[in-house]
């Protein structure tokens, strides 16, 4: 789940508060120094990951993890955790409403590692439909990389 705010969202008056403090007053590495602000930065950092942790009710905070942005999470997972495991005649689906973020890291591993991109359909309306991607589904289905809302289209 990537809780990308579109990357050039306006952003609330509190979070460019707390932004503002953070860089002026609380600012230090995280996990990387014994000093009093290096560890209420870090105190801060986990309590993020706990409140994230909550709210999507993860087992853990381990499966939490924050990443600068969408497209850099997406090649994190293309080729930290795809690369190593899809290999010739494996199956990657998409949709065709993907950001292009998440379109590019899968052609590199189709070329690399010849696997094959299944690509599920929308309608006219630019809905995705649960029974075109299920058809998709195969035993050589390795990886399904779809967006739960097209930037491009506004649907969900």
């Amino acid at each position: 789940v990537y809780l990308d705010n579109g990357a050039s969202a306006q952003k609330p008056q509190v979070v460019l508060d707390t932004i503002q403090h953070a860089y002026s007053q609380d600012y230090a590495n995280v996990h990387r120094a014994l000093h009093f602000l290096s560890n209420a930065a870090t105190d801060a950092y986990e309590k993020a990951r706990e409140t994230v942790r909550r709210f999507l009710n993860a087992p853990s905070t381990d499966n939490i993890v924050f990443t600068s942005n969408t497209t850099s999470a997406i090649n994190t997972v293309a080729y930290g955790y795809g690369m190593p495991r899809i290999g010739e005649g494996d199956e990657i689906v998409l949709s065709i409403m993907e950001h292009h973020s998440n379109i590019v890291p899968w052609h590199f591993i189709r070329e690399r590692q010849a696997a094959k991109l299944v690509w599920v359909p929308v309608d006219d309306l630019g809905a995705f439909h649960i029974e075109e991607f299920e058809k998709r589904l195969t035993n050589s289905t390795k990886l399904v990389a779809i967006t739960h809302m097209s930037n491009a289209l506004g649907t969900v």
